[in-house]
């Protein structure tokens, strides 16, 4: 029987591989030894294999374009839920508008950001965009719970930009999800067929202390795109037909990792990477790149097409992250027979 679309893309990873805290949580200064250990914290245990529950909800990578006028106003939450971040595993994550990761904020240079921060979590928390040219001590400053604050800034700079919470440990309130990103277009960025956006970042398990051991340590047990392992395997990006173009927004937001984002079967005809084209058509044709690498807090777009239906995977060309769940898959055209044909595993 044909393997489904969600069948090939796990089966497949194998292959690519071989080829200021509130007092209330005590994690800094915690380690494996306070707790009795010798060793470096272990990961967690997940099924690689798993499905989602029946509750679980995909992100919608396709990206909307920026939004008209000149001045946005936006009231954004600080929050403290439980949430399912990869199949069998709930926990406690630290967000923005319970989103993990937090919402994709898009405008243009000449921009002004109006946001209001309000904080409903237990924890003090904070948001430090770093599109934004502000003092630090001002509109960065942590808040208490039930306390708000402005924070407004003019984008003065084109290019993909991180934001996350600022407060201490900043490393915990980062790595339990408190992050986002927010374009900035680039000007006369010229329309295309296909945008969608990816921010990959890593996943911590176990109680907060647990998670704020292996943050420490690196340690990650997951590292995703958009918030969940294997998210577009379980949900592939689809909708597109050869030869229409397609742009991919990234972020890295680590807080930790790095990445080289690749995309099997197709080659980036341009590249932007941190506020500047480093390969485009108009200039650098018949030139081609095969990926775009981005250490921790950068971002860029890539745009290519594809010649032929089939079922393409996007990954992080560190493939020791594969089997972690950075992988994906989109769907070109009628797909049907090239996935069934799709067995050389790149």
């Amino acid at each position: 029987m044909r393997p489904t679309v969600r069948e090939l893309g796990l089966l497949m990873i194998p292959v690519l591989v071989a080829a200021a805290c509130a007092p209330t949580y005590e994690v800094a200064g915690t380690t494996a030894a306070d707790s009795g250990g010798s060793h470096a914290p272990q990961a967690t245990a997940w099924d690689r294999n798993g499905e989602p529950s029946d509750a679980w909800e995909p992100r919608n990578a396709r990206l909307e374009p920026a939004p008209e006028g000149d001045l946005h106003e936006i009231t954004i939450r600080a929050s403290e839920i439980e949430k399912e971040v990869a199949p069998g595993v709930e926990q406690t994550v630290w967000t923005y508008d319970d989103l993990f990761p937090g919402p994709v904020f898009r405008g243009k240079v000449g921009d002004t950001f109006r946001f209001t921060l309000i904080n409903d979590g237990n924890v003090g928390h904070s948001i430090d965009f770093h599109s934004s040219k502000v003092a630090p001590n001002d509109e960065m400053r942590t808040i208490e719970r039930g306390d708000e604050l402005i924070y407004e800034f003019e984008a003065k700079h084109a290019g993909v930009f991180m934001y996350h919470c600022g407060t201490d440990p900043v490393l915990q309130h980062t790595g339990m999800g408190q992050h986002g990103v927010m374009i900035i277009d680039p000007p006369d960025l010229p329309d295309v067929d296909h945008e969608f956006w990816l921010l990959q970042h890593e996943i911590y398990m176990g109680s907060m202390n647990e998670q704020y051991d292996k943050m420490e340590a690196a340690a990650w047990d997951a590292v995703v795109f958009n918030g969940y392992p294997y998210q577009y395997v379980h949900a592939p990006l689809d909708g597109i037909e050869p030869d229409e173009r397609v742009r991919i927004w990234l972020m890295n937001n680590g807080p930790s990792e790095q990445t080289s984002f690749h995309v099997i079967g197709t080659i980036f005809d341009t590249v932007y990477k941190e506020g500047s084209y480093r390969l485009h058509p108009d200039r650098d044709g018949p030139g081609g790149a095969q990926a775009i690498d981005l250490p921790a807090s950068t971002g860029g777009f890539v745009e290519m097409t594809f010649d032929v239906p089939g079922v393409y995977k996007f990954v992080d060309h560190k493939f020791a992250n594969l089997p972690k769940g950075a992988v994906g898959l989109m769907l070109v055209g009628d797909h049907d027979d090239a996935a069934e044909a799709d067995d050389d595993g790149h």
